[in-house]
Order: C-alpha cells, then sequence, then structure tokens
C-alpha cells in the first residue's frame, strides 16, 4: 500500500465544548494536539469520562470542535470523514438482517450490485472466520462472532482510516486476546491508519504502534505520547511476557494512574 506524506488524521490545538442547560458551557477537551500517521495505529488511554470518544468522534465528523483544525490527508474536515470507518463499542448490526447481508449492506448502499456486495461479503466472512455463518442472524451469534461481522461491515468498504471506540470492551478477557490478534492480522495485511480508544493499557501496548495518554476532565489534555517499540508481527498473549512491555507498561501507568486518581476524587466529590 502507497502511503500518504500527510498525516491520516491531523488535530492541532482541537478543543471541544458542549452547550449545557441554562447557557453554561462544558469543555471536554481543551488544544489538543494529535497526528495519525497513514499506516500508523495509534492507541488512546484515559479515565472514564475524559474525552477519548469525543475525539475519535472529532475524526470522524460527527462533531465539530470550537476550536482548532482537523484535517484528513492534508485536507480540512468539513463534514463527515468519508475516508474512515468507525466500529463501535455497540453492535451496529440490523437484527433482521443475516451476518452476510450485515456486511454486504455497506457496499449495497454505495452502489454496488447486490451479487458483487455479496460475492465480497462472503470474502470478508471468511477473512474474519465466519466463512459458515452468512446465513445466521446477529442473536444467533456470540459476542465475539458478532464483533467478527462489524469488523468485517467496516473493513468491506475499504476505508483509509479506522476508527475504534472500545470494540471489545464487552468481550471476555479470552475473546478479546483472539479478537486482538484477529485485529492485527488484518491490519498487518495492508496497513491503514487506526485510532483506537480503549480504557485498557496492556491491549493499547500491545496493539499499538504508539499508545497516547489523556488527562482527567473537564477540560481535557493529551498529558503523554510513548511509542511502542515491541517488534511486529504480535502475538497479544505472547507480548504481554516481555520484559520491554512489562517496562513500558510501568512506565506509562506512573502518568495514567495520576488521572484515574484524580477522576476518582472528583466522584467522590460530587
Amino acid at each position: 500500500m502507497t502511503q500518504s506524506t500527510a498525516a491520516a488524521v491531523s488535530l492541532d490545538g482541537t478543543t471541544v465544548a458542549f452547550r449545557l442547560a441554562g447557557g453554561r458551557s462544558y469543555t471536554a477537551v481543551e488544544t489538543a494536539d494529535l497526528a495519525v500517521a497513514d499506516g500508523e495505529f495509534v492507541a488512546i488511554v484515559g479515565p472514564t469520562g475524559c474525552g477519548k470518544s469525543t475525539l475519535l468522534n472529532v475524526a470522524a465528523g460527527l462533531l465539530k470542535p470550537a476550536a482548532g483544525n482537523v484535517r484528513i490527508f492534508g485536507k480540512p474536515l468539513g463534514g463527515l470523514n468519508r475516508d474512515a470507518g468507525y466500529l463501535f463499542q455497540a453492535d451496529a448490526l440490523f437484527p433482521w438482517k443475516t451476518a452476510l447481508e450485515n456486511v454486504a449492506i455497506g457496499l449495497e448502499v454505495a452502489g454496488t450490485a447486490r451479487a458483487e456486495a455479496t460475492a465480497k461479503a462472503q470474502q470478508w466472512l471468511t477473512s474474519v472466520g465466519l466463512g459458515a455463518f452468512g446465513n445466521r442472524y446477529p442473536h444467533m451469534l456470540s459476542g465475539g462472532q458478532r464483533k467478527r461481522v462489524g469488523l468485517a461491515q467496516v473493513l468491506i468498504r475499504n476505508p483509509r482510516i479506522i476508527l475504534m471506540d472500545e470494540p471489545f470492551g464487552p468481550l471476555d478477557a479470552q475473546t478479546r486476546q483472539i479478537m486482538g490478534n484477529l485485529l492485527l492480522d488484518l491490519w498487518s495485511a495492508d496497513r491503514k491508519a487506526v485510532l483506537f480508544v480503549t480504557h485498557d493499557l496492556e491491549e493499547a501496548i500491545a496493539l499499538a504502534d504508539r499508545v497516547v495518554i489523556m488527562s482527567a476532565g473537564p477540560a481535557s489534555r493529551i498529558i503523554g505520547d510513548w511509542r511502542v517499540s515491541l517488534p511486529r508481527p504480535r502475538d497479544i498473549f505472547e507480548v504481554r511476557m516481555k520484559h520491554e512491555f512489562h517496562e513500558l507498561h510501568r512506565d506509562i501507568w506512573q502518568t495514567l494512574k495520576a488521572e484515574v486518581e484524580k477522576t476518582y476524587k472528583q466522584a467522590e466529590a460530587v
């Protein structure tokens, strides 16, 4: 894949504020600077309510910042980010459609003929290990299987950027490791820019090229940016056994722990 010289996602002095009842405003994120290179996997970690998902929604074009600039491959973002695919924490599958139909629909609404969309959907279901499950409805699938369908649903559109908001959060620990390895395998085959939000620092280090830490809110800021030098390809379980992994985890946790404690103290004061 030919990679662009411009950053896939560039946030420059991005501030996000929300209007509250009574005319007051709440600043969720303040002057955030973040660049994600083409082909780079960046994880964002921070305490609950710090604005991780808010930054993801800004990159998706779902939120317009109160200040600052958002650029996608060097161009200002003026609406929905058409270069991005978004995998949410909650399932986004239509319950009345089969797994095959759920994956194919993204191409069909873009004008691809049904037969071609179905054939490509079957290929993607096979890629995520569900080639024999195309005729099953979401309620017939496990949580991990639904996540695989959701991943295929995003990737079939061949987005240049993948935005992921705690996609494996609801899964058990073993399934999360399996899904993490699947994600790395698919990403390694055709490296796209990934912005991955998670509460799990271990997951962030195991997956990413860089780990970005956000401070406790309100007016959350980016307060740390660590490069993960662990070699690829990686196995989610095996990489956590390495000495370098634990050294990096210890280093990042010193910053993250202080912000998590601030969040708990704020909650207790309410």
